[in-house]
């Protein structure tokens, strides 16, 4: 006798519908899948006889072949273990139906007949809403994120007993309840600006960035507050809109890195990982491929700290992240894409000893020593940074007599009044930030007056701007204006837009 279920995968953070097929027949005991399974999907025939057999079920004594269609994609993760023991427990009758098309069944099971939570629901439930499935039976550590999907009945199982239960008899299953969407509150867990004395430079910088989407780079001596700042910039940046939510969480999901119960992310992700971190590790991979870290920074901020002791294998990945936003992970079978627009904000010291130009202690570094350090961050890399600014440590004896500065709360005003004009401005574009504006745009928006346009023009003589160098103080100037208010951008914000570029 054959059953059919439907489940779902997932490859990147895309999803896509598998259909379950458990075929039980007149032969010796002996349990097969086919369909590509990897090693975790193999394991489930383990757990999923235990976990019959442990529910008071009885376990067909015959041939079992279960086959996880399409069958010419890899499948992954412990999510079929549900579809297939109900599938065993439609052919022996226990479920009164055969084939369910109306729903979409995910789960892991426990040996007990327990079900967990896994990875991926949220891209899930939105595949499903867009095939015109309207039903989901999942875990209770899922049904928060899959119930921000609109038209969508999740429906909670705890164990086997409940979910053949919810399928024998629809009207009594346990609906979870739908979540609020009320605006996202703004994090200021990592503390606010105001904790930051003196430093006014930097603190513009950091403005800036958060007002416009803008690169920044930190650079100064041991304990100047390069850390202290860059961990404040999440307190300025507004709060996530309800289709950034649900692009960040699906992130999240399919990395598993949501908490159980937990529904759309309210606040932009900061990932700050170590120096040691690998280059699949930070944009993504494996044979399935999962995203990394600036994937996981996705409408967030992604912290490089110490960025000269990152491997430049690391740091040369994400040239083409910083420009298109996104990232490609190719492989034999399909392509995945993961969604990768985030603000870099990086930090590094002067030189190896990091008291180069340090008023307080001298540098004993060799000029040759500080060029090969400095020279870890390749020019190509710097070139998609917007803003370099130096961060003086402020004397030990000064803090206590150096006024607190505005709050984050005030800052964060000023960043949202620019962001509005922006979002405007660049409505009909598709862009966010003058960060994402490209090509005609640049030209169109962020044209400077007349004197405006011959600063720049003697600038990039002097300095051998790059074309993108040329730009990215565009925008930024554009950036500047918008904080300022003004509808055009004049000389004074050409002038700081480049005070940003040509730091040594």
């Amino acid at each position: 006798m054959l059953a059919t279920l439907r489940s779902a995968a997932v490859f990147g953070v895309d999803a896509y519908p598998v259909h379950v097929e458990v075929d039980v027949s007149f032969g010796l005991p002996h349990f097969t899948m086919v369909g590509l399974p990897d090693a975790t999907v193999r394991e489930s025939r383990d757990r999923v006889r235990s976990a019959i057999r442990n529910c008071g079920f009885e376990m067909p004594h015959h041939r079992i072949t279960v086959n996880l269609a399409p069958a010419d994609v890899r499948k992954a993760g412990s999510s079929f273990d549900l579809p297939i023991a109900l599938g065993l427990l439609a052919v022996s009758g226990t479920l009164k139906r055969q084939s369910i098309d109306d729903t979409v069944v995910l789960g892991e099971l426990s040996l007990d007949g327990a079900i967990n939570g896994i990875r991926g629901v949220l891209p899930i439930a939105v595949s499903a809403r867009r095939l015109g499935i309207s039903r989901l039976l999942l875990p209770p550590q899922n049904a928060a994120e899959a119930s921000v999907v609109d038209d969508l009945e999740v429906c909670v199982v705890r164990s086997l007993q409940e979910a053949v239960d919810a399928l024998n008899d629809p009207q009594a299953a346990v609906r979870a309840s739908r979540p609020s969407r009320a605006p996202a509150p703004v994090a200021t867990s990592d503390g606010d600006l105001a904790d930051v004395r003196g430093q006014l430079l930097p603190r513009r910088a950091l403005e800036v960035a958060a007002a416009g989407g803008h690169n920044l780079l930190l650079s100064g001596p041991p304990g100047a507050g390069k850390t202290m700042l860059a961990r404040r910039l999440g307190g300025i940046l507004p709060p996530l809109t309800f289709d950034e939510a649900l692009e960040c969480t699906s992130i999240h999901s399919v990395a598993g890195t949501l908490l159980p119960g937990t529904g759309l992310l309210t606040a932009r992700p900061f990932r700050a990982p170590h120096h040691t971190i690998s280059n699949v590790a930070l944009v993504g991979g494996g044979a399935i491929p999962r995203p990394g870290e600036i994937s996981l920074a996705h409408h967030g901020v992604l912290f490089l700290d110490e960025m000269p002791e990152f491997d430049r294998r690391v740091l040369e990945v994400l040239r083409q992240p910083l420009e298109e936003g996104r990232v490609t992970i190719a492989r034999a079978a399909r392509s995945a894409v993961f969604p990768a627009k985030f603000v870099l904000i990086a930090a590094m010291n002067p030189c190896p000893c990091g008291f180069h130009g340090d008023e307080r202690r001298e540098c004993r570094c060799p000029p040759t020593v500080i060029a090969r350090y400095r020279g870890r961050l390749s020019g190509p890399l710097r070139d998609r940074i917007d803003l370099i600014v130096e961060v003086p440590a402020v004397p030990v004896t000064e803090i206590a007599d150096v006024a607190p500065g505005e709050p984050s709360s005030v800052v964060r005003d000023r960043v949202l009044r620019a962001r509005e004009v922006q979002q405007a401005r660049y409505d009909a574009s598709g862009a966010r930030t003058n960060a994402d504006i490209r090509g005609s745009s640049v030209a169109k928006y962020c044209r400077p007056d007349a004197e405006g346009r011959a600063l720049l023009r003697r600038a990039a003589e002097k300095f051998g701007l790059s074309a993108r160098g040329y730009d990215r103080v565009l925008k930024v100037a554009r950036t500047v204006a918008d904080l300022a208010g003004c509808e055009s951008v004049h000389t004074e914000h050409v002038a700081e837009a480049l005070q940003y570029r040509l730091v040594e």
